[in-house]
């Protein structure tokens, strides 16, 4: 789901009386959709809470967001969590280059599907009841 669904699904949430935290790693999408309140790290898109199979880093990644979610008392603020990808930025030099950029680049994200993906056959039954009523095709499993 992109960053400003999840910003404008946080804040119908909230208008129905539950927080939420976002995480973002596009600052600049985020600052615009100012959901109600979001952590920020500086990662590569889709890995929010930090490196597959890195379960002490993701742990304090996780344990920094809920100490900001209490923190935040602004609406729409946004906190940069102390973590980083690496040592350099040399990083984002291969994750934001596309497939065709050419030797020594590689975008290690995945083709996007031309269908809805959903985790379970009750979940896709659910969002077609929905948006036969009329439902939002974004908001789907808010009620």
């Amino acid at each position: 789901m992109c960053h400003q669904s999840v910003g404008l699904i946080a804040r119908e949430i909230e208008g129905r009386g539950i927080p939420t935290l976002s995480f973002s790693s596009a600052w600049s999408i985020t600052a615009a959709v100012r959901p109600p309140r979001s952590v920020y790290l500086d990662f590569p898109l889709g890995h929010t809470a930090g490196k597959p199979k890195d379960p002490l880093t993701n742990a304090a990644i996780m344990r920094a967001a809920l100490d900001a979610f209490t923190a935040i008392s602004e609406p729409g603020a946004m906190v940069r969590l102390p973590f980083e990808w690496a040592a350099d930025d040399a990083w984002k030099d291969s994750v934001m280059r596309p497939r065709s950029a050419g030797a020594g680049h590689s975008d290690q994200r995945v083709e996007r599907a031309p269908d809805p993906q959903y985790q379970s056959e009750d979940d896709r039954l659910r969002a077609q009841e929905t948006l036969a009523r009329g439902g939002c095709a974004t908001c789907i499993f808010v009620e």
